[in-house]
């Protein structure tokens, strides 16, 4: 059975902390629906109605087309281990690049990670939890340090000189890339 909530508790806030990777899914009004996992310890709880995760540039930039056209958005979190339990995000969301005016007020909640390419901000409509019963027993081995490792060996004028020749997704919508590196807490 599932339960909606209006707000992120602080239970919720919790067992976001404690999962090593969510998923996030997008539409725009045609072509694919974008499923996107994500790791690296990058999703921080903002407030009860808000969210954020830090992107690292990898295959593609989806969840920033969508948005752009859209702004919806579903955040999902699942655990592994006992007690069984999927929780769900719904919302909209945007994508804050470093030149961004918001870049400033959301970079410090994150840790920049080597190709760090933009933060999404997500304003949180609504919680939902649900048994995730059907959801396997996993344990976390580690995270993969390939993306970072990808990255590091380039400086941030190259990767904004790569990212400004992928200015549109997989479905031909635009996308907006980083013009000036990043720069976040710690980094």
């Amino acid at each position: 059975m599932a339960d909606f909530f209006d707000a992120i508790g602080d239970g919720h806030a919790g067992f976001i902390a404690k999962q090593p990777v969510f998923f996030v899914a997008t539409a725009a009004d045609t072509g694919r629906i974008n499923l996107s996992p994500k790791g690296m310890d990058c999703f921080r709880v903002l407030g009860p109605n808000r969210v954020g995760w830090l992107d690292v540039g990898g295959s593609g930039n989806e969840t920033n087309a969508h948005l752009a056209v859209d702004g919806r958005i579903t955040v999902m979190f699942c655990a592994f281990e006992n007690p069984a339990l999927i929780l769900r995000l719904y919302g909209r969301a945007l994508s804050v690049l470093p030149q961004d005016d918001g870049w400033p007020e959301i970079a410090p909640h994150f840790t920049r990670l080597p190709g760090t390419r933009q933060i999404f901000d997500m304003a949180v409509e609504s919680v939902q939890t649900s048994c995730g019963w059907g959801v396997p027993h996993m344990t976390l081995e580690r995270e993969r340090d390939t993306l970072t490792k990808y990255h590091a060996k380039a400086t941030d004028e190259e990767r904004l000189t790569k990212w400004a020749g992928r200015t549109q997704s997989i479905d031909g919508l635009p996308v907006r890339v980083p013009t000036t590196p990043p720069t976040v807490a710690n980094g």
